[in-house]
């Protein structure tokens, strides 16, 4: 939800734009985003000991989420494109639960945030995740994708 109540990306006609950031300050700009995938303990448990048929689980999405977070300005349109300071993706398997939370932290020194950027790190690596199991499960299960933390910028966030 806006804090400002006003929507940024369109135009006075109400058209979509791409909103303009050059008088804003350049500062540090760090975001934190999670993902959650669901699925059944042994098939978390395989990702775990990385027993899986496609090969190392993790390792792939944690590069497919650096790969992704590169590349959100040519997904997202109004995005601007961003020379990322840096990309991190980690993952942590809960084999009893039967989840992989994926945690994703993306920075920049600009104009403009990077929670687009770390929201589509943990979505690829969470997608990545999917594709490697599920010729073990046909059910698993991308439950939850949210921003954190934000910081840098006109306000902080934080989720509660």
């Amino acid at each position: 939800m806006s804090t400002s109540g006003a929507l940024t990306h369109l135009d006075e006609r109400g058209q979509a734009r791409m909103v303009d950031v050059g008088a804003k300050a350049v500062t540090e700009r760090v975001a934190v985003a999670r993902a959650l995938v669901r699925m059944s303990p042994a098939t978390a448990a395989a990702v775990q000991a990385g027993d899986a048929p496609k090969g190392d689980v993790l390792g792939t999405a944690r590069l497919a989420g650096i790969q992704g977070a590169k590349r959100t300005s040519d997904l997202i349109p109004l995005c601007h494109p961003l020379a990322l300071d840096t990309v991190g993706v980690e993952a942590e398997v809960d084999a009893a639960a039967g989840t992989v939370a994926i945690t994703a932290t993306a920075k920049a020194t600009a104009r403009t945030g990077v929670e687009m950027e770390a929201l589509t790190a943990a979505s690829v690596a969470a997608l990545t995740v999917y594709d490697m199991v599920k010729g073990l499960e046909q059910g698993v299960e991308i439950a939850e994708v949210a921003l954190v933390s934000k910081t840098g910028g006109k306000s902080d966030y934080r989720r509660k």
